[in-house]
């Protein structure tokens, strides 16, 4: 890999913009990268070296910011999320006992023996797809909340159970390994949360912002590989390493400046370069030696989304069930794990990935069917009524106007109306006691003042909304940041 091969990549990446553009018949932008990677790997052209020292190290790297964009995409602080993970968890396991027996027959179709890995793909989501479609469609309510809650659950612990499934005769190892990474993301958890309280991590950030030293993000870095390296020491992959300290991440908050630098470099660096290798890696020509991995990728794909709808016995809406049928980041992952431990047979990658893209496009039309549906909108506002109040004088008393409790941060900086002037004295107490005042012969007759009416609440506004997004960069706010009065805060 030379400086001349690297352009070449970041050129060649480019056509996932372009595939994703169009409003229809768009594709995900990974799977646009992921085609070029197969044109020109393994599969197609063979320009592309999967196996380049330099190349792997980046697509690595890539890797571990990929799995940490999916770990921020989980709304772990969302106290209303919170609330229903009971729900969620019921269904997370309901769908992962009934993935078992398919994925066995699954396996045995196959010839694959990888029952253990097909049940984890089956049980698994996305949360990086699910909550950004929620989002976009406007869905809200208990029903939501439900769906929110079981994709976060069912995301986190399929991250973590690949590991294991992946390779079944190493899974004591691999074991040991998850539990010391999730423990040192633990430990990177309680550190920053003791920062946040002592108001180190504002005092860092504006002073970050004022000399324009990119300190954030150089300290996310550094815990972000420190953590990877120390999954690759201890035989796990930098997947379950990037997927926990994005999880830290979304716990603690970070400001609106540091999920845009982790987007420029994800997304326009090295996680081009990861989809491209692993699209390089695969070897689809062994679907035409193979016609099972076809069926195998078809039989992924549909019994993914029946599945997922059976939560409709709990009481789910069908296009919310299905909905949470979207897969991308565990087979990404399965697929990634598989190929650099030599542990998928010829072609099975291939039919993994064409299995989560189906899931995608099912996902995608859920989403839909759900809008136009108005599954668990908010209840339409109220209009306000008039009160009903007897008043003498014909001029009543206005109210004087009170600042809102929830004007945003960037509200308060801006100048307050002025507030009516309070009636005088006598005019307040002439309409207290209803008695009639006596006319000004020279004043004229003051106009008739109308109170307009308060305006109307409007919905609860939607959880999966609250978090920043930077494209597919999700982050939660911080709580502190928002309660300071100092607009840097907020850069």
């Amino acid at each position: 890999m030379t400086l001349l091969g690297l352009a070449g990549l970041l050129a060649v990446s480019l056509i996932g913009p372009v595939l994703a553009t169009p409003r229809r018949g768009r594709l995900p932008v990974i799977v646009g990268e992921l085609i070029a990677g197969v044109l020109l790997g393994t599969t197609g052209l063979r320009v592309i070296h999967p196996a380049d020292g330099v190349l792997s190290f980046l697509a690595q790297a890539g890797f571990a910011l990929v799995m940490l964009v999916a770990g921020t995409h989980v709304p772990i602080g969302n106290m209303e999320l919170r609330k229903a993970a009971g729900r969620g968890l019921v269904l997370a396991v309901g769908i992962g006992a009934i993935a078992v027996p398919v994925a066995a027959a699954l396996s045995a179709m196959a010839h694959t023996h990888h029952t253990a890995l097909y049940a984890v793909l089956l049980a698994s989501s996305s949360a990086a797809i699910v909550m950004p479609i929620v989002q976009a469609d406007g869905l809200v309510g208990d029903r939501v909340l439900t769906l929110m809650a079981q994709v976060a659950i069912a995301d986190t612990a399929c991250i973590v159970a690949l590991p294991l499934a992946a390779d079944p005769s190493r899974a004591g190892r691999a074991a040991v390994g998850a539990v010391i990474v999730l423990a040192a993301a633990g430990l990177a958890f309680v550190v920053l949360r003791e920062l946040a309280d002592r108001d180190l991590l504002t005092k860092l950030h504006e002073e970050s912002v004022r000399r324009t030293f990119g300190i954030e993000m150089r300290v996310s870095l550094a815990a972000l590989f420190g953590l990877a390296g120390l999954a690759v020491d201890v035989h796990v992959s930098v997947m379950l390493a990037g997927f926990a300290f994005g999880l830290v991440l979304s716990a603690i908050g970070t400001p609106r400046r540091l999920g845009a630098q982790l987007f420029a470099v994800t997304e326009g660096f090295l996680g081009p370069i990861f989809f491209i290798w692993l699209g390089a890696s695969i070897d689809l020509r062994a679907l035409v030696h193979h016609p099972r991995l076809v069926v195998l990728a078809l039989g992924i794909a549909v019994a993914t989304t029946v599945i997922h709808a059976l939560a409709r016995l709990f009481g789910q809406p069908i296009p919310l069930a299905v909905l949470a049928s979207a897969q991308l980041g565990v087979p990404v992952a399965a697929v990634a794990l598989g190929t650099r431990n030599a542990l998928l047979a010829p072609g099975e990658g291939g039919a993994i990935l064409a299995a989560a893209v189906m899931t995608l496009g099912v996902a995608t039309v859920a989403g839909q069917l759900a809008k136009r549906a108005d599954l668990g909108a908010a209840a339409p506002a109220r209009e306000p009524t008039a009160p009903t109040e007897t008043v003498a004088d014909p001029t009543p008393v206005p109210r004087p106007r009170r600042p809102s409790a929830r004007r945003s941060a960037a509200a308060s900086f801006e100048p307050a109306e002025p507030a009516d002037e309070p009636e005088p004295a006598d005019k307040a107490v002439h309409a207290i006691t209803a008695e009639p005042a006596p006319p000004s012969p020279k004043a004229p007759e003051p106009k008739r003042r109308i109170a307009p009416p308060a305006p109307a609440r409007t919905p609860t506004p939607n959880p999966a909304s609250k978090p920043i997004v930077q494209s597919n960069v999700r982050v939660q706010p911080s709580p502190r940041a928002l309660r300071s009065e100092d607009p840097k805060d907020r850069a």
